[in-house]
């Protein structure tokens, strides 16, 4: 599947920003299955200092700096992509979800050695004594780890409810657990917090999901939105990737643009500045399919 994705950030301000430093995680990173194409980050006004590079877990990551001034800012990324069709997954052979977490502790591989560091605890994916009972449930002894990571999967699915309105994108795990509600990122958090308990490798993602219109209305422009799920590292498979939000592994609708630890280690955009008065943000995502 071929997408055009142009994801549209606009900050402005009742008064002037004097000085301005940001972050942006807004090209496609490569990974296995798809493939970035073309990208184009375009800010305006010109900032005084660019500069692209790759930060710890292999995103790409470009920092701008702004010495002039401005009114308005606004940062334009402009993507085309190549998802591919994923291999069907085999549940019931899949690897038993404790002898990985076992294989993890030993350490006998670098790939296994770089999914140890996502089996801690991180800021915003902090893991507590009643969510991991709540995981435990869909783990027994032996159980291959694809048929649990589907279980407990759709359980977060039909316990938690999505509202936007709920949370916050400070909100913690144990907050989310209490109030069963929440948005993508709340529910990718909280299965991360839940595969940790328990001695797992989990990522967050940070992405875009095609939306498909109802059935007789046409596409709206710009009306799309950031994603996110996770990938849980499942031994001699790799990682696979799971949306608690969708209850569904990660399909061609799935577009990956970085990975960390929580969402605190890839907000698509952020920074501080001095002035600006009463900020104001809008943001306008497209993932058109390119046919």
């Amino acid at each position: 599947m071929r997408y055009h994705i142009k994801h549209i950030t606009t900050y402005s301000g009742t008064e002037r920003v004097s000085v301005g430093h940001n972050e942006a995680r807004l090209k496609p990173r490569p990974c296995p299955g798809q493939t970035c194409v073309s990208h184009k980050l375009s800010i305006s006004p010109k900032p005084s200092y660019l500069n692209h590079a790759e930060d710890y877990f292999g995103n790409p990551t470009s920092s701008f700096a702004f010495s002039q001034g401005y009114k308005e800012l606004k940062v334009t990324s402009d993507s085309e992509m190549v998802v591919e069709e994923r291999a069907p997954l085999d549940h019931d052979n899949s690897p038993a979800w404790d002898s990985i977490v076992s294989d993890l502790h030993k350490h006998t591989t670098l790939e296994y050695i770089d999914a140890y560091e996502f089996t801690f605890s991180s800021p915003q994916s902090d893991y507590f004594p009643e969510l991991e009972a709540y995981a435990r449930k869909s783990f027994p002894a032996g159980r291959p780890i694809l048929l649990a990571v589907q279980e407990l999967t759709k359980r977060i699915h039909e316990d938690f409810k999505y509202d936007p309105r709920a949370t916050t994108v400070t909100t913690a795990v144990p907050e989310v657990f209490q109030l069963k509600r929440g948005v993508c990122q709340d529910f990718a958090h909280l299965q991360i917090a839940a595969l940790r308990s328990l001695g797992l490798a989990a990522r967050y993602v940070s992405g875009y999901l095609r939306t498909y219109p109802p059935p007789g209305k046409e596409r709206l422009i710009g009306a799309d939105a950031s994603h996110a799920w996770l990938s849980v590292f499942c031994g001699s498979i790799g990682w696979v990737d799971v949306d608690p939000t969708n209850d569904a592994f990660a399909s061609t609708d799935h577009i990956a643009i970085a990975w960390g630890r929580d969402y605190g280690d890839v907000p698509p955009l952020r920074g501080v500045f001095i002035g600006g008065g009463q900020h104001m943000l809008s943001v306008s995502v497209d993932v058109a399919p390119v046919t």
